[in-house]
């Protein structure tokens, strides 16, 4: 509708924020050695990157920016898009490379969640530290939870995964790929009633089904990480 002047009225941009949960890649030397390492890991879940935010982690990395555009081209061709850099230092940044972002959490835990709540007198609501799912989880499905603990009361298929922020509880089989402390718990665990697992994770820290005991297939288990090692044991 015009206005009394006859004119047309502006429409008014809007701009909003919007948070997204990203996962960051953190690159060690020599470059081929570590890529070689991504290509093992990504040959047990093939589409774990596919449509998900990247940030390369740059933090006491002594690569150039020619040697950051050949990382980011190299990523590329497996399927891994960096939509952002951390950790760069000024000589490490081009027009051409993704944008320097700052201020990221590692952790989302309830702890934190209930101290950012004390912290402006209770008025912000506090999320849930923890996701029950009654069904089973089907092949290609995702679950990421990086707030808490996550309990599965059915199975999780092949070609399915769980990501979570604390321990993760499967009281069916777990076949899929699970990931626990993803925001860097180091206490968090995993539980299962019955390993199949194509991949166990915990704070980053890994195994695949061929570095899992044979003995400790096809029974109730339990993992958990310590001294960077990541130790899986039968709960009978």
């Amino acid at each position: 509708m015009a206005n009394a002047n006859g004119a047309k009225p502006q429409e008014c941009m809007r701009l909003r924020a919007r948070s997204f949960m990203a996962f960051v890649l953190a690159p060690a030397l020599p470059i081929s050695h570590w890529l070689a390492q991504l290509d093992k890991w990504s040959s047990n879940s093939p589409d774990f990157f596919r449509g998900r935010p990247i940030i390369l982690d740059l933090a006491g990395s002594p690569l150039q920016v020619s040697e950051i555009s050949q990382l980011i081209t190299h990523l590329a061709a497996r399927g891994i898009r960096v939509m952002a850099l951390e950790g760069a230092e000024t000589n490490q940044l081009d027009p051409l490379l993704p944008p320097l972002v700052q201020g990221g959490r590692t952790s989302a835990t309830g702890e934190m969640l209930a101290a950012d709540a004390a912290a402006i007198g209770g008025s912000r609501r506090q999320e849930p530290s923890s996701l029950l799912i009654e069904s089973p989880i089907r092949s290609g499905q995702s679950i990421v939870f990086p707030n808490g603990d996550v309990t599965v009361l059915g199975s999780v298929s092949s070609g399915a995964e769980i990501v979570a922020g604390g321990s993760i509880h499967v009281y069916g089989a777990l076949r899929g790929r699970a990931m626990a402390g993803s925001t860097g718990n180091t206490r968090a665990r995993i539980f299962c009633n019955k390993n199949e697992a194509e991949l166990i994770s915990i704070d980053g820290y890994y195994r695949t089904a061929e570095q899992i005991d044979a003995s400790l297939r096809s029974r109730p288990t339990q993992c958990w990480l310590e001294d960077r090692v990541l130790s899986i044991a039968a709960l009978n």
